[in-house]
Parts: C-alpha cells; structure tokens; sequence
C-alpha cells in the first residue's frame, strides 16, 4: 500500500510537469537590432544629418577665429568703447556657436528616438511571430548585461527572426 501511494505520487508529479512544461527560447536583441537594414539606414542617416551640422558648426567657428584674430590686430588702434563692443560681440558669436551644438544634440535625438520606434516595433513583432509559430511560451532576452545568466537549454531564435524580418 505505502508503495502504490509513492508510485501514484510519482506518476501525478512527473505527469503534471509534462503539462506544465513550458517551451522557451532566448534571443540576443542587440544583434538582431544591429543588423537589421533600417538601425543601418538610420545609422547613416545620423551620420550624414551629424556631418551636416558638424560642417554648419565649424564654419562659424572659422568665421568666429577670422573675427578674433582680426580684432586682436585691430585692438591697439582702437578705442576702449570699441575693444568693449567687440568683446560682447565675440562672446555672442560663442554662444550662437553653443547654442548650435545644443540644437544639434537636440535634434540628433529626436530624430534618434522617432526612427527607432518603429525599428523596435518590427523586431518585437517578428520575435512574437516567430514565437507562436514555434509554440514558445517565453523568449528571453540573452543580450549580455540584460539579467539572464544561463540560456543554453532554450532554443536560439535569431536565424527564424532574421527570415522573418527578410534579411
């Protein structure tokens, strides 16, 4: 009797893992997102809008030195209500100059945040394709530093993503 309760114990256990077995996959995030061909359109596109304002940026600067040096050469000749007036304005050309950086760093992020959404969206959409497709239950995040420590019993999905998204 005591081993028939056992072997009926057994049996309900190792059927109710069965059940419950859960089926799930890992995925490195940051590689999918790194090669997928928008993040890479947008990279250049950052690039390229970057440049844009580096080059806006550093015409002014050149303009700025060219001012500078031209007021040093001028400065002994010159009236100290006129050295004054020069100062001021050398100090507002440095802070359109700054003023310029700010706004590029402003716009390089919106422009950043707008464009990556929908990349994101994509990705995450086609791991939860690929997921019910494959029946998993969970798929975890194996990107290193993202908090999962061991990964190597689920199945790695990144290859069906890829397929999904046609890259």
């Amino acid at each position: 009797m005591k081993h028939l309760k056992t072997l009926l114990l057994v049996a309900i256990f190792t059927v109710g893992l069965g059940v419950n077995a859960q089926k799930t996959a890992h995925i490195n995030t940051d590689k999918l997102l790194t090669a997928m061909p928008e993040t890479k359109a947008l990279k250049t596109e950052l690039e390229k809008l970057q440049k844009t304002y580096r080059d806006e940026i550093e015409g002014m600067f050149k303009t700025l030195e060219a001012k500078i040096k031209k007021y040093e050469a001028e400065g002994p000749g010159q009236t100290q209500e006129v050295n004054q007036k020069r100062a001021v304005e050398v100090q507002q050309d440095r802070a359109k100059i700054q003023q310029a950086e700010q706004t590029m760093n402003q716009e390089m992020n919106k422009k950043y945040q707008q464009k990556t959404i929908p990349i994101l969206e994509k990705a995450q959409n086609a791991i939860k394709a690929v997921a019910a497709e494959k029946g998993i239950v969970y798929v975890l995040d194996a990107t290193p530093g993202k908090g999962l420590i061991v990964f190597d019993s689920g199945d790695d999905i990144y290859t069906a993503v890829k397929t999904k998204l046609g890259f």
